[in-house]
């Protein structure tokens, strides 16, 4: 038996497996571009090693990407094969592999509630139960982990940044933005290579409307982003949010094809359909052309990729962007047959999250066709009545803004006077900055004068 860095103990002998582990469950938090080949080191040091096994599966069920499930379910054995002299904590970690596997994310969930009961300080425990419950929106459960871990944990606790980071992004996406950035603050000055800090800081300054302190102090990171994963598109996508917000609309362009969907970068070519880098690019596009910017062919290849994960809902955010693509290049067959599988999703019992399907996915899937259709009412109709349900699709704050700006564009073309004065109403009182000064907003705003 070795022990991790916070002394929980690990069922390998070698030391070698033991340190990679620690090494993987960090930059796994950190979002740094080496976890899975340190998960496939500390593997190669111990090929029994049921925690490696178990990290691997959790990583690619992370992923989001149907093409990873032979290799999850490869996992899962190998996990399973040693488990008859794995540990308590270790045991739980492969029920809850096996669950999220087999789509009981409810079994996960507990089993992962029991783990971090007994053992507070288990990081990977932290983060992957902390990202799941916030892929499905689940914002409290999400605080009240965050709130209820923290007495456990210390400065003198090895990984401490990592959860100052986690808690920090549970408190912004909860309001709490003061509290947040005191957090992210003190966990960046520990390790300016914690891309998740980045991350949480950049969310701090888009909810405070800060667009030129956050342009200039993500500019100032770039030169560490080289060793992060795909989060680094993503920094570049909040980057262009608030380069959006300062009139740079040219600039957010260029950087569109240079740092968020660049097809040569070798982080795009290994991973053409990461989820997150889909939903950047169709949410960014999306945003460009209500601007009056003509984007060219460049939604082509992204509706290649919504295509091709037709029926595809591990992260409920994703399939409203990919109906973005889908409408936005007139492939209405492809549209027809995408909203179908949705469906379907939504008529089984079996799939866990066939109610947001059914009441959340699919209308603001029909929304997002039918705002490029121009029809606008049936916009409102969908969107209005959802405002506060959208957060079942998951994701961020920042993210979900996406559809409540296609609902105010919706409703001003639909001369609903009413569904805009109540959003910019909203807005003003929620936001520091008037409406008038946010990309988003501003034409909404001006048009109720």
């Amino acid at each position: 038996m070795k022990r991790d860095a916070r002394r929980l103990e690990l069922s390998t002998d070698s030391a070698d497996a033991a340190g990679l582990f620690d090494r993987a469950v960090e930059h796994y938090l950190k979002y740094h571009i080496d976890t899975m080949h340190l998960v496939n080191d500390a593997l190669a040091a111990d090929p029994g090693f049921v925690m490696g096994h178990c990290l691997k599966g959790y990583l690619m069920l992370a992923g989001a990407n149907p093409a990873y499930r032979a290799a999850i379910g490869a996992c899962l054995a190998a996990a399973e094969a040693g488990v008859a002299v794995a540990t308590k904590r270790e045991q739980r970690h492969v029920a809850a592999l096996a669950a999220w596997r087999g789509g009981a994310l409810g079994d996960a969930f507990a089993i992962w509630r029991e783990l971090l009961d007994a053992d507070p300080t288990d990081l990977l425990a932290v983060r992957i139960c902390d990202t799941t419950h916030f892929r499905f929106g689940h914002t409290q459960a999400v605080l009240e982990q965050a709130d209820r871990l923290a007495p456990a944990w210390s400065a003198e606790l090895p990984g401490y940044d990592c959860f100052q980071s986690v808690w920090a992004f549970a408190h912004e996406e909860s309001g709490d933005t003061a509290g947040a950035e005191r957090a992210i603050d003190s966990a960046y000055a520990r390790d300016p290579q914690n891309f998740f800090a980045h991350h949480v800081k950049a969310h701090i300054l888009e909810m405070e409307n800060r667009p030129r302190e956050g342009n200039e102090w993500l500019a100032a990171q770039t030169g560490y982003w080289p060793i992060g994963n795909n989060l680094v598109h993503h920094l570049w996508w909040h980057r262009a949010l608030m380069q959006l917000d300062l009139g740079e609309r040219d600039a957010v362009l260029a950087s569109y094809d240079t740092n968020i969907r660049n097809l040569e970068s070798p982080l795009t070519k290994a991973v053409p359909d990461q989820f997150n880098d889909l939903q950047n690019a169709t949410a960014l596009l999306w945003r460009l052309e209500l601007l009056g910017l003509d984007v060219g062919g460049r939604w082509d290849e992204l509706a290649d990729k919504a295509e091709a994960r037709i029926g595809d809902t591990a992260y409920l955010l994703l399939p409203p962007h990919l109906m973005l693509a889908l409408a936005a290049t007139g492939r209405d067959e492809s549209a027809a047959r995408f909203l179908a599988a949705l469906r379907e999703q939504a008529e089984d019992p079996s799939v866990w999250a066939a109610a947001a399907i059914g009441d959340v996915v699919v209308p603001v899937c029909e929304a997002a066709l039918a705002h490029r259709r121009g029809q606008h009412a049936r916009v409102v109709a969908l969107l209005e009545p959802r405002q506060e349900s959208m957060r079942l699709l998951g994701g961020s704050l920042a993210q979900r803004d996406l559809f409540r700006q296609i609902l105010a564009d919706s409703a001003m073309r639909a001369d609903r006077r009413d569904v805009v004065a109540a959003m910019i109403a909203d807005e003003s009182a929620t936001h520091a900055v008037p409406p008038t000064q946010r990309a988003g907003y501003a034409a909404a705003a001006r048009w109720l004068m």
